[in-house]
């Protein structure tokens, strides 16, 4: 074969190897990262809890389940996901490391925890008459609606403010203010309420009512007759 074929048939050769490595494309790398789907259920009716804690052992608490029972959360393959919720005992799921797909869905069971509560013991007075005086005199704690109340009642928030002193923010406010107006007429006189109706109106309701009588003071040494 004569060298010019053989560049000729060379050429061809190197186009059809590029063609074919620009055809195929870098190959996509595989994220570590999965949607993983739900439900949580009760072990004994099959039914959904809400509100449960979903973490995961390397960055904690990733979510909840909805009031269906439903999550779906993103964690990587090989994560340990703990399941927590009060009055339930705590269950975990391992990922799968071999998962090929970018989902994984699982229905978790949750059974019932027993609770224990302290021991409570009643004791009888040792006379009834004692009973009566504490159940009319007992003082009863306020509940956490009550204190609520309480703690949102107008006056005693007026009284908590009034002998609460004035901060710094509280007092550069004021400062800035009282500034503010003095420059406002700086270099002219305040307006004066000598002709304004709702002034004048108020001075004669005053009147009317005998806010400007003179008030006899009483004598406390003076005796007067009860007659």
């Amino acid at each position: 074969m004569r060298p010019a074929a053989l560049r000729i048939l060379f050429c061809v050769l190197s186009i059809w190897s590029i063609q074919s490595v620009h055809a195929q494309g870098p190959k996509k790398k595989k994220s570590s990262y999965i949607l993983f789907t739900g439900l949580v259920l009760t072990s004994d009716s099959l039914k959904p809890i809400p509100y449960v804690n979903i973490r995961s052992n390397r960055r904690g608490l990733i979510g909840y389940s909805d009031l269906n029972g439903y999550f779906d959360v993103v964690v990587k393959r090989g994560d340990t996901i703990f399941f927590e919720q009060v009055e339930k005992v705590s269950s975990y799921h391992v990922v799968p490391d071999t998962l090929k797909s970018d989902r994984y869905h699982v229905v978790k069971l949750l059974t019932q925890d027993t609770l224990h509560l302290s021991a409570i013991f009643i004791k009888a007075m040792p006379l009834k008459t004692l009973f009566y005086h504490e159940f009319v005199h007992g003082d009863i704690p306020d509940d956490a609606l009550e204190r609520a109340r309480k703690n949102l009642e107008s006056e005693a928030i007026k009284e908590e403010l009034r002998l609460r002193p004035a901060d710094a923010h509280a007092t550069q406010s004021l400062l800035t203010q009282k500034r503010a107006q003095q420059m406002y007429y700086y270099q002219q006189a305040p307006p004066q309420n000598y002709l304004s109706p709702v002034a004048w109106m108020q001075f004669l309701e005053a009147w009317k009512r005998g806010d400007f009588k003179k008030k006899k003071k009483r004598n406390p040494y003076k005796y007067q007759s009860p007659y």
